[in-house]
């Protein structure tokens, strides 16, 4: 089993957030090209936004430290402290921390499988 420690991985995340130039920084701790699931450690600085994008086909968002605000193309907003979770809704959205905040976003995502293709048994038949 792998295991990784958010808090410590949040509190290494804050620390590259507050000195890039975006405010954010982030690591994927699960997924990737071959996974449905993605699960990805977000952490912004106060004050900044991830800025304004599409959903995947499903989401979720725990905040783990800190207040953030979700705020959707459908004008709904929800802002969010230490321990709540929300599902995001399938439309455009931003979000932006309200305080120094790391955040687990849990998404679906359609996996890059490499499929290979097996002649039939008539194909190359006459």
């Amino acid at each position: 089993m792998d295991s990784v420690s958010l808090a410590e991985l949040g509190t290494t995340l804050l620390q590259k957030a507050r000195s890039n130039k975006a405010g954010r920084a982030a690591r994927t701790i699960h997924g990737g090209r071959e996974h449905v699931l993605r699960q990805t450690l977000i952490a912004l600085a106060a004050g900044r936004h991830l800025g304004e994008h599409d959903t995947p086909e499903e989401a979720t968002l725990q905040v783990l430290s800190g207040q953030v605000r979700l705020h959707c193309a459908d004008r709904q907003v929800w802002v969010g402290r230490t321990g709540e979770y929300v599902v995001i809704p399938p439309v455009r959205h931003d979000l932006g921390a309200l305080d120094e905040a790391v955040v687990l976003l849990t998404s679906t995502v359609t996996p890059h499988r490499v499929t290979s293709q097996v002649p039939s048994e008539q194909e190359g038949e006459s």
